[in-house]
């Protein structure tokens, strides 16, 4: 699996590209955010990328958003901003997780491996969902509102996917957060929140998924 590391701090990125590569990782490090946008169009594509916020030349959540809107590459911000509003903010951008340094060697090849589940046995199934005039199609990984298409990112596809699956269930949080992303995840909560936000927003109207307090979240058909 290749790694792109973007990381400028060298007391960091060394023992960390160093741990990455004796567990099997190709590792590839930058150090700006501009190579990094550079790098993205180049082949080969990186598996992951591990992006630090603190950079010298481009803002990190900048090169989040811009990485995110290139492609679908998973992105796990490695920071030392550990304020809510900063996680929120990284995972709105399009992040697929977020961990706050320090941190443990262990835990961040655990949400490593969490992220790049997400094209595992659940994305095998083709068949398209429709749901009231949502149409979710795992195959092209498109969703259209109608004639409208919904640009979503990976974790809201599967999101979306997993609560079109069955109309009107009541998913629990803990099993969304299994299923979606890992059956031992160790992110915050607040991640799914967000990524429900940001569903509702895209869809054009909240009322599609619905809270069940206390529970989870459901999919309510709408015209």
């Amino acid at each position: 699996m290749r790694v792109l590391l973007v990381e400028d701090d060298a007391s960091i990125a060394v023992p960390l590209a160093k741990g990455l590569t004796r567990e099997g990782f190709e590792v590839e490090r930058l150090v700006r955010g501009a190579a990094a946008l550079e790098r993205l169009q180049e082949a080969p594509a990186p598996d992951i990328v591990l992006l630090d916020l603190g950079l010298p030349d481009v803002d990190g959540f900048d090169v989040c958003r811009r990485l995110r809107a290139a492609s679908d590459v998973p992105i796990i911000v490695v920071t030392a901003r550990g304020e809510e509003v900063d996680r929120v903010i990284g995972l709105e951008l399009g992040a697929d997780d977020y961990i706050v340094k320090p941190f443990g060697f262990r835990e961040l090849l655990a949400r490593i491996r969490a992220v790049t589940r997400r094209r595992g046995p659940r994305a095998l199934d083709s068949t398209p969902l429709h749901v009231g005039s949502l149409s979710v199609d795992p195959r092209s990984r498109e969703v259209r509102v109608g004639d409208r298409e919904v640009a979503l990112t990976p974790k809201e596809f599967d999101l979306l996917a997993l609560l079109a699956e069955d109309p009107g269930a009541v998913w629990s949080r803990g099993r969304i957060l299994e299923t979606v992303w890992d059956p031992h995840w160790y992110g915050p909560t607040k991640t799914l929140d967000v990524h429900v936000a940001s569903l509702r927003k895209k869809l054009g109207d909240p009322a599609w998924i619905e809270t069940v307090r206390g529970v989870g979240f459901r999919l309510r058909a709408r015209s």
